[in-house]
């Protein structure tokens, strides 16, 4: 596809097409990748949505196309344990928020020999980089992978790879929003996983078991959780050793798993060396709501309002709370029964608090 002609809204579409809901995870994955091949030539793909409400260290889902699950778990640990590339530390030549990794433009060694060793380990020549991000946060990160005996990525695949980063957060977006907005699924009661001090997974509740089989049965493969939810213990090891720092969450929409989920990290030592708890549930009001505004750009003032929903008061009650007219509170939950689809206040209230 020439750059000179580059459509950002039907990529959009096309990569929305790709990830519809009515398919498998694999085929989702296998979609993308065929939509973006004839831009930037791959092997493997990895498409993987974050939340800007809680931050871009983690997925809130993702999608992929011949990654091996092996290489994608010592990808994990080099991204938290190594010394990883930061995006800080990308070649200024390309200017792109697209970085290569495992080779220079050239084929020339990066200052990151790890890395190297470990795609060369699985197979692979180089490793492309983009991330998803405009004023608003981070939304996500493209993956793109290319096997041994093929060229390096370079820096006009870097270029290339900038291009698309519109129309994959439009589609990012539209799959997020694209769900139902209150649960299709039964109800879960919260379920713990236990991550041990040699980051493997040392136990499951037998109610976290529901929800892998619930994300099982949503088309989600089975190692991704896996790798996730190692992902998601090493952050809160990070966090734990920094002064001040918090307590990991990531926040998933109905589309990834047929409701809203949250997933916190703790570590269960002093010294944040012993086991990490990982905590699944459904999302709560406080936990989803960001995420929730995020997603559907939902205002300050929109969210105002919708906050004031919980306390169950009146469009009189809520206009003076917030020093507004009623004509204008009414103006504020049209615009978000738009943007969310939600039939009403009731609704979006279910949405909210099951």
């Amino acid at each position: 596809m020439s750059l000179a002609f580059f459509d950002d809204r039907r990529l959009a579409c096309d990569l929305y097409a790709a990830a519809s809901q009515d398919a498998v995870a694999e085929q989702v994955g296998a979609g993308i990748s065929r939509v973006l091949a004839p831009i930037v030539a791959h092997d493997a793909l990895s498409l993987v949505g974050t939340d800007p409400a809680t931050g871009p260290g983690l997925g809130s889902f993702s999608f992929w196309h011949q990654y091996d699950p092996a290489l994608v778990m010592e990808l994990v640990m080099h991204r938290h344990l190594g010394d990883y590339p930061q995006r800080s530390a990308m070649p200024t030549l390309l200017r792109t928020p697209a970085v290569v990794v495992g080779a220079g433009t050239d084929g020339s060694p990066v200052p990151d020999p790890r890395m190297r060793e470990i795609l060369t380990a699985h197979g692979a020549s180089s490793e492309l980089r983009l991330l998803l991000q405009d004023g608003h946060g981070v939304w996500g990160a493209l993956g793109l992978l290319r096997c041994a005996g093929a060229a390096p990525f370079g820096e006009d695949d870097a270029r290339r790879a900038a291009r698309l980063v519109p129309a994959l957060l439009a589609a990012l977006r539209r799959y997020a929003t694209a769900g139902p907005l209150c649960p299709e699924v039964p109800p879960l009661s919260a379920g713990v996983v236990t991550v041990g001090s040699d980051h493997r997974i040392k136990a499951v509740s037998p109610q976290a078991q529901l929800w892998l089989d619930q994300w099982s049965a949503h088309g989600i493969p089975s190692w991704v959780p896996g790798a996730f939810f190692v992902s998601l213990s090493l952050v809160a090891r990070t966090e734990a050793r920094r002064r001040g720092g918090a307590i990991p969450l990531v926040c998933a929409p109905p589309a990834a798993s047929g409701r809203w989920t949250t997933c916190q990290g703790q570590v269960l030592d002093a010294d944040a060396t012993g086991d990490v708890a990982l905590v699944v549930q459904g999302a709560t009001w406080d936990l989803v709501l960001p995420s929730l505004c995020a997603w559907y750009r939902i205002t300050p003032r929109e969210r105002d309002v919708v906050t004031q929903l919980r306390t169950g008061a009146s469009v009189k009650q809520i206009a003076r709370r917030l020093d507004l007219s009623a004509y204008t509170v009414n103006d504020h939950l049209k615009a978000v029964f738009r943007k969310t689809g939600a039939d009403g206040r009731d609704e979006l209230g279910a949405a909210l608090t099951r």
